[in-house]
């Protein structure tokens, strides 16, 4: 199951040793906890314990998600998770596993032995993980994969982070393609370790019988964020019928209600007073020790959604100019101070105050965490707002969002790079230009470039077929049946200048798979799509030369003087070199753009 940044790697330092169970300890960063939950270590790893009546749950955390992957070895902490999970088979048992962005967590409910059987099992596969069955579970991985719908915020992630780190849970598992047992077996060694991992329990001890033993290594802290994203506040379009935004925000009380507050604000706007959409909220998600990750989401009917966008755009605007009533911030503050109303306080808040540990996150007590709840005012919410939209990345399903002050995120590159030209065999305004430092696709919009230094991976086929994923989220597909004269000598260029970590092999298409050239009238739009971000907007950034300049000229001066040759024609015999003149201004045209596009490849 997974439910979705590159630190270096410490190699195991020791043998790992027995163990016993440590008596509760005075840890100052859990002292805060005291009278509420409990702390010791088992074999090294810190353990968080409190009671409440039933069945034991028990949580394993370990301090590795996708963030922590590349985009050729993504999916191989997905991996190890199914793999350490194998021998335990069918049970009745209530468990799983999850991988989350900075994060892998295994978890169980059931009585002591239970517990103890599972943990005990989870950690014995991690140190001797089962890789006889390494394509098995890629398999299942795969298929997994392809029954997994994707949520309308999918493509979000890659837009503001690339093709790396927090921007990973965009795309499929691809090293659930190439992985070999060494790459699995060391990614388990050296994450999957004592010193980068939490336990916690519902109970008031630990149970006899654990035997948690795993590696030495090191806690490893969350990776750093990435950006693709220039200027923010910023838009993209997305599907029909559904409205995102997303926006990064410094961890605090003040941020987690606001999420409180605009999700009612959008849901008394949206859906009370405009009944525009059926589902309008918001949520506040931790991220990694310092920022989390604030979401809205507002549904439509077709015909709604310019009403929709307006009306968050208006909801958004109200909050960050400081109109909120002070019923909007006690209502949200009673719905977090609530939470303190739950009996077995300590056992519920068990998996947030691990993970918090396991991340570094400063650890708050009931009492401290209640004081900052009623600190919280008008003034700090304001502030939260404004920060939140300058940061925002919004999604709309509509024309776009310029209006609002929002800037369309970069849909093109800014610049190219020279290299042998190919047309597109489909369209004749598409040119790929392969390259000594990348590949450039020419699209009537602009330039989709991928630099080899900046290639987060490529993908290639027997056929040679090579697509290359750029490290800011830009994709060029290179298709030798769709471009002229691809030959594999220019293919052999690819291959020796991407370096050899980022290459993914894939299995050879059958013949309907391989691409074939469509008709001409069918191509525009499949041209506009190759590059990931080629949709519409930006113009490319590059010089132009003098020659473009005096044929652009020409083309515009020559209309008005031809005008004026048949206008003051009065015997009309200028009606044949007025058809010539009318094809010069098509070649002038014509030869205009292709001098601009040349003029914009040989930027690189």
């Amino acid at each position: 199951m997974t439910t979705q940044d590159h630190a270096p790697v410490a190699e195991p330092t020791s043998e790992p040793v027995a163990e016993p169970v440590a008596p509760p300890t005075a840890s100052p960063e859990l002292a805060v906890l005291d009278g509420l939950v409990d702390h010791t270590t088992v074999h090294g790893i810190p353990t968080l314990l409190a009671a409440r009546p039933g069945a034991l749950t028990a949580g394993l955390l370990f301090r590795v998600g996708r963030a922590d992957e590349t985009l050729p070895t993504s999916g191989v902490t997905h991996l190890v998770e199914h793999l350490a999970l194998h021998r335990l088979g069918l049970s009745d048992l209530h468990y799983n596993g999850a991988t989350a962005n900075t994060y892998t967590l295994f978890h169980v409910t059931g009585d002591e032995d239970e517990v103890v059987t599972y943990l005990n099992g989870v950690c014995a596969a991690l140190r001797d993980l089962p890789l006889d069955r390494l394509e098995t579970e890629k398999e299942i991985l795969r298929t997994e994969a392809r029954n997994r719908a994707n949520g309308p915020a999918s493509q979000l992630p890659l837009w503001r982070y690339g093709a790396q780190g927090y921007g990973l849970s965009s795309y499929d598992e691809l090293g659930t393609r190439s992985l070999t047992a060494d790459q699995v077996r060391h990614w388990a060694e050296t994450r999957f370790t004592r010193d980068n991992a939490v336990l916690w329990i519902t109970g008031d001890r630990v149970p006899d019988g654990l035997d948690l033993d795993l590696p030495a290594g090191r806690r490893i802290p969350a990776p750093a964020a990435t950006s693709a994203l220039p200027v923010t506040p910023a838009w993209i379009r997305g599907d029909d019928g559904h409205l995102v935004f997303t926006s990064v925000l410094r961890r605090s009380t003040a941020a987690a209600v606001f999420a409180e507050v605009l999700g009612r604000a959008l849901f008394q706007d949206l859906r009370q007073k405009g009944g525009y959409s059926y589902s309008a909220e918001a949520d506040y998600t931790p991220r990694d020790a310092d920022f989390a990750t604030l979401t809205a989401y507002a549904d439509a009917l077709p015909q709604k959604q310019d009403a929709v966008v307006g009306g968050f755009v208006d909801a958004f605007a109200r909050l960050r100019a400081g109109r909120i009533e002070q019923a909007e911030l006690d209502s949200a503050r009673g719905k977090l101070l609530k939470l303190y109303d739950i009996p077995d306080l300590g056992a519920t808040m068990l998996p947030s105050y691990a993970l918090s540990l396991l991340l570094g996150h400063r650890i708050t007590g009931p009492k401290e965490h209640r004081a900052e709840l009623e600190a919280v005012t008008l003034a700090d919410l304001r502030e939260v707002a404004r920060e939140a939209w300058d940061a925002g990345l919004l999604q709309v399903p509509t024309r776009g969002a310029d209006w609002a002050g929002l800037t369309l995120a970069p849909q093109y590159s800014s610049s190219g790079v020279s290299g042998s030209l190919h047309p597109s065999v489909e369209d004749d305004d598409v040119t790929l230009v392969i390259g000594d430092r990348g590949v450039t696709l020419s699209l009537p919009g602009g330039l989709v470039t991928v630099r080899y230094d900046a290639c987060a991976a490529m993908t290639t086929r027997p056929d040679g077929a090579r697509h290359l994923t750029g490290l800011d989220g830009f994709r060029v597909a290179v298709e030798p049946t769709l471009f002229r004269d691809v030959t594999a000598e220019r293919i052999a260029v690819l291959d020796a200048a991407v370096p050899a970590d980022a290459v993914v092999a894939l299995p050879a298409r059958t013949e309907e798979e391989i691409p074939r050239p469509r008709e001409r009238a069918a191509n525009r739009k499949a041209g506009q799509e190759a590059g990931r971000k080629a949709t519409a907007g930006r113009k490319p950034t590059g010089r132009v030369t003098t020659r473009f300049v005096f044929t652009t000229a020409l083309a515009v001066l020559w209309p008005v003087l031809l005008v004026a040759l048949v206008v003051s024609d009065e015997s009309h015999t200028i009606r044949f070199p007025g058809i010539g003149g009318l094809l010069l201004e098509y070649w002038l045209i014509r030869t205009a753009r292709r001098l601009y596009r040349e003029d914009q490849l040989g930027n690189g």
